[in-house]
């Protein structure tokens, strides 16, 4: 029988009644002539045709097949066997195959005639059954803490248990890697970076005993690079995205301010479950699901999702079967999942197996009753509280184990439990799993304090050992994966290595804390206290229809390595810089934030802007029938800010040559202030203040604050529309066509090589893209050839070439 063998509703044959009639009786395979053990030659049976159904706390018509007790008493039709006439026993009958209508297993293939002989010479030998045999449910696994005793010896704990772990095994591992192997592995997974070259030979050249645990910390407080690149891990298993399936009709919302928040300040891990679980308003996107458009399976209602969401993510229970029918690949039941979705539900929940309603209403609870009650009369706000509490309590040593499962496969590309979804299994150590949970728990649920235990350990900097080996069934740690970088890393390394980064970050984020925090988002005004201006005061009311031209002149020291600016306009606007366009946008009521830097230059500078009120009726003049008009600009270069005020200039005539630097504007006349960023009609304080932290935050534009494009995707970064706890770290024929034809990359690699070809000393170029990409210097042969592909004087091809050839290269998209 295979696993997905489901069985015959036992419950429905015993029902039946029904008997074989003499000619099939006479057809029934002969009891075998031997003495049969029920542990070598019966269990093996019951397991792979019996216990899907009857077995593991299942009752299928009332019938249990878990003890030798519970087959004598039999089922809602009676005994089942009769002991010593296996002809006359009904689980003969079925298991038989011999009548069509009544048949177990139902689906799969049918016991074996050897099978039904095994079976019968059982029943007429006694049905002697071994005491410790039960096919009763399993207790738990890793859901009670537990502190284990830690070998003797000097040292810190985590290396101690490692270290006992390789002798018993008789294990021999390597020594620790060199520096830039490990400093390039800590960057990429504390905080999703490549390091520069600058902070390569910061850390190769000190001479600190202490430098890999120093730079382990260095990097955990680095607190805006830490959270953005735990967010892609956390928008991952949160199914939190900026765009896609529920969005568009509001049956689904973003939790990424709260996430960042929660990351960046290092929220307790405890806190973190409970405000996920019994949500604030801006936490409930997760547990509130995604409101599925059209006739939906009964296992995606809301409430089931956020049970199978909760139960995996915290849990590492996987309840997606279970929330249909019982369940074929562990023992969790349709029971299990409604009783848990009862929690989130408003009303009692009708049990639905398949789509087919049972008439049976489910009972709230948890899924382990064993670690607290809910009361199931509770109003909701009152039973999410109280599951919350019951998750997050220190006793639930399920919800440490899964956090701390999950860092340690992060980390070292396989779990201490594997797969990480299933926290039933045993762990390949469970001493280590069990210190860790319980380092946590004591250390009040910092993840970071977790973090920096497992990255200073001596396990940490072993030498990377190949995937393939690590992932065998007959498992020996040995040392961390060699892994993939993820889409973002991917893609944020190119940005290191070229200067092209991501594009705008997603302008719906809106950053609360962090680092270098420049605004409060509840304020009404900006840093820079810009103000929204227009033609005349009036117009906050109405304006013409018409098209309003802008100027004001930067003076700069030099030229600057980032310059930003964020602009929105009733009706529409575009940005010109130096003369030349640099953005546009036709929608009022959403902010737009334009890269400039490139447009400028030491000196003087001129912004420029062609402003639209109300485009959709050119030539309406009369004032009495136009509608509110206004422009509204905030920017920063480098360190200097400024904003839209009455120092701007305006005329109402275009000119030839009005946006550029030349062109005398002594003319024109001062723009009018009309107001504050939250005066109605516009009320857009929050969002400009948000896109504003947004600048500060998503420094460079990192890839986890974009959008997905099909590079990414093909990288591997999901949908989000479920939880996805672990990405395939194999490369895919996909992969293999996006890398090497990849119009998106292509993009990214010809932009990048127009920007380094600006350096004009080919050694230099490649130096600096070897340095930047890999860490280290080319080596001769390298440098030859690198030669060879830019020329004796770069242009954008060659270096485009080089890009190509070194972005390939296994040293370059693995972490070893």
């Amino acid at each position: 029988m295979t696993v997905r063998s489901a069985c015959l509703l036992l419950a429905a044959a015993l029902s039946a009644n029904a008997a074989l009639t003499p000619e099939q009786r006479a057809k029934l395979p002969a009891p075998a002539n031997e003495a049969v053990e029920f542990k070598r030659d019966i269990k093996p049976i019951v397991e792979n045709s019996c216990i899907k159904c009857h077995g593991r706390g299942r009752d299928k018509g009332g019938f249990v097949f878990e003890t030798r007790e519970s087959l004598l008493k039999g089922g809602d039709s009676g005994p089942a066997v009769v002991i010593g006439n296996s002809a006359e026993s009904l689980l003969i009958e079925l298991v038989s195959g011999l009548d069509p209508g009544n048949i177990m297993p139902e689906k799969g293939t049918k016991l074996t005639d050897k099978e039904v002989s095994l079976m019968r010479a059982w029943i007429d030998q006694g049905a002697k059954w071994d005491q410790e045999i039960t096919f009763a449910k399993k207790a738990p696994l890793n859901l009670h803490p537990r502190t284990p005793e830690l070998p003797p010896g000097k040292g810190a704990p985590m290396d101690r248990l490692i270290e006992s772990y390789f002798k018993d095994r008789k294990v021999k591992v390597g020594r620790a890697v060199d520096d830039r192997i490990f400093a390039r592995r800590v960057y990429l997974d504390v905080i999703g970076l490549i390091p520069s070259p600058d902070e390569m030979e910061k850390f190769t050249s000190n001479k600190s005993v202490n430098k890999r645990a120093e730079l382990v910390h260095e990097l955990l407080e680095r607190q805006n690079d830490y959270a953005q690149h735990w967010m892609s891990f956390w928008n991952d298993a949160l199914r939190n995205d900026y765009r896609g399936t529920g969005y568009i009709d509001g049956g689904r919302k973003q939790i990424t301010g709260w996430l960042y928040s929660a990351l960046a300040e290092n929220k307790p891990f405890d806190q973190f479950t409970r405000e996920l679980i019994n949500p604030t308003p801006q936490s409930e996107g997760f547990v509130k699901g995604i409101v599925w458009r059209g006739v939906v399976n009964a296992s995606q209602a809301p409430e089931m999702q956020a049970a199978q969401n909760i139960s995996q993510v915290f849990m590492g229970v996987n309840l997606k079967c279970a929330s249909c029918h019982d369940s074929f690949i562990d023992d969790w039941t349709l029971a299990d999942a409604y009783g848990l979705a009862s929690v989130f539900s408003e009303k009692p929940l009708e049990l639905v197996q398949c789509d087919k309603p049972l008439g049976k209403t489910a009972l709230v609870k948890f899924l382990y009753p064993e670690l607290g009650a809910i009361d199931a009369s509770a109003p909701k706000e009152q039973r999410l509280q109280r599951l919350a509490e019951v998750i997050a309590s220190p006793e639930d040593g399920r919800l440490s184990r899964t956090i701390v499962n999950r860092l340690w496969a992060r980390f070292f590309g396989r779990g201490l439990v594997e797969p990480v979804d299933e926290m039933e299994q045993p762990a390949w150590n469970q001493d280590l799993l069990d210190w860790l949970a319980a380092d946590l728990v004591a250390n009040k649920y910092d993840l970071k304090h977790t973090i920096n235990v497992i990255l200073s350990s001596k396990a940490y900097q072993l030498p990377p050992v190949p995937g393939a080996e690590e992932a065998k069934d007959d498992f020996v740690f040995r040392g961390p994966m060699v892994r993939r970088l993820s889409a973002e890393q991917f893609l944020d390394a190119l940005g290191r290595v070229t200067g092209v980064w991501s594009g705008d970050a997603v302008p719906e984020i809106s950053f609360a804390r962090g680092e270098k925090n420049p605004i409060d988002p509840s304020l009404q005004e900006l840093p820079a206290k810009p103000r929204w201006i227009w033609s005349e005061p009036s117009a906050a009311s109405k304006a013409a229809a018409q098209t309003v031209y802008f100027r004001k002149k930067l003076n700069l020291p030099k030229a600057p390595e980032k310059g930003e600016i964020i602009v929105t306009c009733d009706n529409s606007f575009r940005l010109f810089v130096n003369g030349k366009e640099a953005g546009a946008s036709k929608d009022f009521t959403k902010p737009k934030l334009i890269k400039v830097a490139k447009f400028l230059k030491p000196g003087e500078n001129v912004i420029a802007i062609a402003a639209t009120n109300d485009e959709s009726r050119p030539g309406v003049k009369d004032v009495d029938q136009a509608n509110p008009a206004g422009l509204f600009i905030y920017g920063r270069v480098d360190d200097m800010e400024f904003g839209s005020d009455t120092s701007w200039r305006w005329s109402a005539e275009q000119t030839a040559g009005w946006e550029k630097m030349q062109f005398d504007d002594a003319t024109w006349a001062a723009a009018s202030d009309l107001g504050a960023a939250n005066i109605r009609p516009w009320q857009l304080g929050g969002k400009l203040a948000s896109i504003v932290a947004n600048q500060d935050y998503a420094a460079d534009s990192r890839a986890v604050l974009a959008n997905a494009d099909p590079l990414m995707i093909a990288l591997g970064r999901p949908n989000r529309e479920q939880v996805i706890t672990t990405r395939a770290s194999t490369a895919t024929t996909l992969q293999a066509l996006e890398l090497t034809n990849g119009r998106t990359l292509a993009q990214r690699i010809r932009a990048g090589a127009e920007n380094l070809a600006q350096e004009k000393d080919a050694a230099a170029l490649i130096n600096k893209l070897y340095t930047a990409a890999l860490g280290r210097k080319p080596t001769a042969k390298e440098l030859g050839v690198a030669r060879h592909v830019v020329g004796s004087e770069t242009d954008a091809e060659g270096v485009e070439d080089l890009l190509w050839a070194i972005c390939m290269l296994p040293e370059f998209q693995l972490i070893r």
